[in-house]
């Protein structure tokens, strides 16, 4: 499945500096959909290189990351349910800055 990863307000940082990821990304076995839980899953085995516990906490975001998928906020939707379809945008983005 082809998707387009972002991640913006210092979430960049973790895979080295590319704010904006072209990927695909195989379905689980078994599975006929794409969630949201296993996009994350992915995220931080296939993206993330340095520091995973800046971006996720157990097995979703860290809170202070705000998600969009499509360029809804995805407590809209569903959260780790939301269904990925092809195509889809998916945002990241760190609302926690140091000052």
């Amino acid at each position: 499945m082809q998707l387009t990863l972002e991640f913006g307000g210092g979430l960049e940082l973790l895979c080295d500096s590319q704010k904006i990821h072209k990927v695909n990304v195989d379905l689980p076995h078994g599975k006929h959909d794409l969630t949201m839980k296993h996009l994350l899953t992915w995220v931080r085995t296939n993206l993330i290189k340095e520091r995973p516990e800046m971006f996720i906490k157990g097995d979703t975001v860290r809170p202070g990351v705000l998600v969009l998928v499509n360029d809804c906020d995805w407590e809209l939707s569903g959260q780790l349910e939301t269904t990925i379809e092809e195509k889809d945008v998916i945002v990241f983005i760190s609302t926690l800055h140091g000052g």
